[in-house]
């Protein structure tokens, strides 16, 4: 098993991947470098090539899709996974493996939002949207990560094999980020320097599509995570409606003996048994994803036995 392994999922990063695939061989001589090509249409893949890397293809568009290929193809102590767009700084990379290999740590995040992230990066919704998420992540999860969404990360052989990739797009960093936390997984958080794209090339992220799917994506993962905390908000706010609408009519019911009003009575009856249905779901799915995180447990032990193997 190769001892590290580089992997740079592209799309149309001709402008800059000679100098990323050649940083990183020369900052990390003895790792092999893998270009995962994205269907791009400058001839990213044959730069790359040239300049040394290993080069494959997924051809189903988007990230997510990306990564889950790189994940189940490739296998390597430790994983270091970069952008091909030259915005992360190669001086960091020794340290960040170095982390994994020497210090068991499954994930380590390259945090840009507590350097020169927002100096750097001319993009203020992007700005706003990556404290939107932190906020969220860190709020829902209880923690205090500072950069949920950094392409610039370093993984273990444990959580690259056990991580199940759901997400196709640009939403895989939040998912990775809420797996770990939610498994107990040993987090390292490293600041590193961020630089805006070089002139001439060109951000794939959209801010409003990909940051509405990335708030989606927080949504179902904390249905799925945390079903007890989703099922319970929901149940609270028609609780909320049920009582808006019964308390008058009940009120009035006990003044006067009549009930004027039976649509309101009706709508406040349902709006209640609804709230009761959702506490008792939310209540069996909490269950049910103990015994998950209980099951995976058992699945990393089989796993490091494995490796040892």
């Amino acid at each position: 098993m190769k001892k590290i392994a580089v992997l740079i999922p592209c799309y149309n990063e001709s402008k800059t991947i000679e100098k990323v695939v050649k940083d990183y061989k020369e900052a990390l001589p003895e790792a092999d470098i893998y270009v995962y090509d994205n269907n791009s249409k400058d001839g990213t893949d044959e730069i790359a090539r040239k300049a040394g890397a290993i080069v494959r293809y997924e051809r189903r568009q988007g990230k997510g899709n990306v990564i889950r290929t790189m994940f189940r193809e490739i296998d390597a102590e430790c994983y270091l996974m970069i952008d091909g767009d030259d915005t992360y700084p190669v001086e960091n990379a020794r340290e960040m493996c170095d982390a994994v290999l020497n210090e068991k740590v499954d994930m380590v995040i390259g945090d840009r939002l507590s350097s020169t992230y927002f100096q750097e990066n001319k993009r203020p919704f992007h700005n706003v949207g990556n404290k939107l998420v932190r906020g969220l992540i860190n709020k829902l999860f209880k923690n205090n990560i500072r950069d949920i969404m950094t392409g610039y990360r370093a993984f273990s052989y444990q959580f690259v094999k056990s991580f199940p990739v759901l997400s196709k797009g640009f939403e895989i960093e939040t998912e990775m980020t809420i797996h770990a936390v939610d498994k107990n997984m040993n987090l390292k958080e490293i600041p590193v320097q961020y630089r805006d794209r070089p002139e001439g090339s060109v951000s794939k992220l959209n801010t409003y599509s990909d940051g509405i799917k990335v708030l989606k994506t927080i949504a179902m993962l904390c249905k799925e995570y945390k079903p007890g905390f989703f099922f319970n908000t929901i149940a609270a706010i028609f609780l909320i409606f049920s009582l808006i609408l019964g308390i008058p009519v009940v009120s009035e019911y006990f003044q006067t003996g009549v009930v004027p009003r039976f649509p309101s009575l009706i709508v406040s009856g349902i709006s209640l048994l609804i709230s009761i249905l959702l506490v008792i779901t939310g209540v069996i799915l909490q269950v049910i994803a103990k015994k998950h995180r209980q099951l995976f447990e058992i699945q990393l032990n089989q796993l490091h036995m494995l490796k040892e193997k």
